[in-house]
């Protein structure tokens, strides 16, 4: 009976030691959970944007930057005063992500390695537009002026230094219209084009009346008497091409009718008038009709632009006008203005015979018909075709005009970097009727934004499925919400030049479509699924890109660079320093980088930048510290280079 009596309370004092060993150990998650969770509440003050990146850190690297350049006789650091540098200095908060992530970083003050400024006569440095290069190549087909980026020789391992008096731009909407003659020291546009009111030069800043060659009354002007043509403010009409753009003043002043303009041009004697767009708000890159596709999908177009573009569409058998066919949505709208068109009272302006433009103009009549385009303007200056909304009539008229042939289907028709044009038309997507629009009809603007792309719908995507389009865009409203928090500017206007480096399905786009800003989708041909036809078909504007190569743009020219996920896919392609530089090159002074990543690669990311005159941190997940993925906040100091 004894022995019975020992074992019952040798079995009760173990139930009390395990119950004990239950009620700590609950004790001790609770407490961490809560802890979690209130150390990673995202502070609402307004300077909270950049305070949670502490300023003990701020300050080291400032002394450590400070001891750097006083060594280097060749750089001019200057302060600023405008809000991102006051933000820095800000009362410090606790950063989340250390509290909860006790890693040992590796990286030192001392294993920083800091990049010298490159010399100022690279300000203006354009990696694959390089004209020296350029000079390297056929003029045939303008290939001399196409992307041709350095070898392993020729890059730079140096941080492009912005103009002496550099100074932040204008705000949109003044930024449409004005911009800082010191950060674009170019007055070669006002006196050339000075009849045609480009640019004006006003002391110490530049004026855009809205002018250009093609539009004695202003671009305004120009858009009301087009739009009394084709519908343009109904929302049918949400993307547009302009080649050969000058200073964009088209697409500048169709943003307020909300069409998105892709303008572009290429880097010739008409210096800068990609950067003056850009440094203006006004969405365009660098390129040419020359050789190659254009950078952008099949079908991504609503309407395509050229206003004495002087592009030779009549030559190479309408090569030229077969790509623009491409790029054109079914339906879509084709806007030729100036030379030929209304050759007949013109003729003698433009100092050329009547024959001549005569010749030309039937050439491009022939192309266009072989093209199944219809005609259905041709009043004063304006000719205006549209594109078949299927190819179910085009395909009879082949048989009778085979020149140019339907290409293959096996055509990959969305792929277009580096690739050459061929003299083919662009299949459609198969249609079951005349009435059908090959590959879908789009909803109208702004619901075309978030209602579920055709190129989903049919599964042209692979594992992509209206569920998972949804669940991205939910995602991205989740993500914009916590950006808002750890950058209150972000509303506000600051950043209106945004990119996105890696866009997937352009749900970080439609999430920022009610901001005073706009966003260049760029999809990495390396990405595992090609997207940018959905981003298209929902209304905004991107390119194709290969991160290993620079970016088609001028030094200084977006404020907001977000990169998620990016540097998983490069690490092991090509020198991740290098793709940090060419950040460094696109982004403006006080301009801000968010990556997205898991903390080996941001670390690694952060060790790098840390030379680079910007100011890093990593914070947690929007869904809180359990997150694997991690993201770092990052901004570019104001410096300038050296005055001559």
């Amino acid at each position: 009976m004894a022995k019975e009596n020992s074992s019952h309370h040798h079995a009760e004092a173990k139930r009390k030691r395990l119950l004990w060993i239950l009620c700590v150990s609950g004790f001790c998650i609770l407490s961490y959970v809560l802890g979690a969770w209130q150390n990673n509440t995202v502070p609402s003050s307004s300077s909270a944007v950049y305070s949670r990146m502490g300023c003990d850190e701020t300050k080291a690297q400032s002394k450590s930057s400070s001891s750097s350049s006083s060594s280097s006789s060749d750089e001019n650091l200057s302060s600023s005063s405008s809000s991102s540098s006051s933000s820095l200095d800000s009362e410090p908060v606790e950063l989340d992500f250390e509290s909860h992530h006790k890693i040992e970083l590796k990286i030192t003050n001392q294993t920083v390695k800091h990049f010298k400024p490159c010399d100022m006569s690279l300000s203006e440095y354009t990696p694959c537009e390089d004209r020296e290069r350029g000079r390297r190549f056929d003029r045939n087909m303008m290939k001399y002026r196409e992307r041709h980026c350095p070898s392993k020789d020729e890059l730079l391992y140096c941080l492009i230094p912005p103009p002496p008096n550099y100074k932040i731009p204008f705000k949109w909407p003044q930024s449409r219209d004005y911009a800082w003659y010191d950060n674009i020291p170019h007055k070669e546009l006002s006196i050339e084009k000075a009849i045609q009111n480009w640019i004006q030069v006003e002391g110490e800043r530049f004026r855009f009346p809205g002018g250009g060659t093609g539009f004695p009354n202003g671009a305004d002007a120009y858009i009301d008497e087009l739009s009394r043509l084709i519908p343009l403010t109904d929302g049918g009409i949400r993307t547009a091409i302009d080649t050969g753009c000058g200073v964009a003043s088209f697409g500048a002043y169709l943003l307020k009718r909300d069409i998105l303009a892709m303008s572009f041009a290429p880097r010739d004697t008409h210096e800068a008038q990609v950067q003056f767009a850009l440094e203006r708000g006004v969405p365009a890159i660098i390129g040419i009709m020359g050789s190659i596709r254009l950078p952008y999908p099949a079908r991504a177009f609503d309407i395509a632009h050229c206003s004495r573009c002087l592009i030779p569409w009549f030559q190479n058998d309408g090569l030229y006008l077969t790509e623009v066919d491409r790029v054109l949505r079914p339906g879509g709208y084709w806007i030729l203005s100036g030379p030929p068109i209304n050759w007949k009272k013109h003729w003698k302006g433009w100092e050329r015979t009547q024959e001549d433009l005569k010749q030309e103009q039937d050439s491009i009549e022939d192309a266009a018909r072989r093209l199944c385009w219809k005609k259905i303007a041709d009043k004063g200056d304006f000719a205006i075709w549209q594109k078949p909304i299927n190819h179910i009539e085009c395909i009879k008229r082949k048989r009778v005009h085979k020149s140019p042939p339907i290409c293959t289907k096996s055509d990959q028709s969305d792929f277009a970097w580096y690739k050459e044009l061929e003299s083919c038309v662009t299949p459609l997507p198969e249609a079951n009727s005349p009435e059908e629009f090959a590959g879908g009809a789009l909803e109208d603007w702004p619901d075309r934004a978030f209602a579920v792309p055709p190129r989903i719908i049919r599964g042209t995507i692979p594992e992509i499925n209206a569920a998972i389009f949804r669940k991205d865009n939910e995602v991205w409203k989740e993500r914009i919400a916590y950006y808002r928090q750890i950058m209150p500017e972000l509303p506000r206007g600051r950043f209106r030049n945004i990119m996105d480096m890696n866009a997937y399905l352009g749900g970080f786009a439609a999430a920022m479509v009610k901001y005073p800003s706009w966003v260049m989708n760029v999809v990495p041909v390396d990405a595992e699924k090609q997207t940018l036809g959905v981003i298209y078909e929902r209304g905004f504007i991107g390119t194709y890109q290969d991160w290993c190569e620079g970016f088609s743009t001028y030094p200084r020219t977006y404020d907001f660079i977000h990169a998620g996920g990016l540097f998983s896919i490069y690490e092991n392609r090509c020198d991740v320093t290098l793709i940090l530089l060419e950040m460094d090159r696109i982004l403006r002074p006080e301009g801000t980088v968010v990556f997205r990543d898991n903390v080996e690669t941001l670390t690694k990311i952060q060790s790098i930048t840390n030379g680079m005159k910007w100011t890093s941190r990593i914070l947690d997940h929007e869904k809180g510290p359990f997150i694997p993925e991690k993201i770092l906040l990052a901004v570019k100091s104001y410096w300038t280079g050296p005055s001559s």
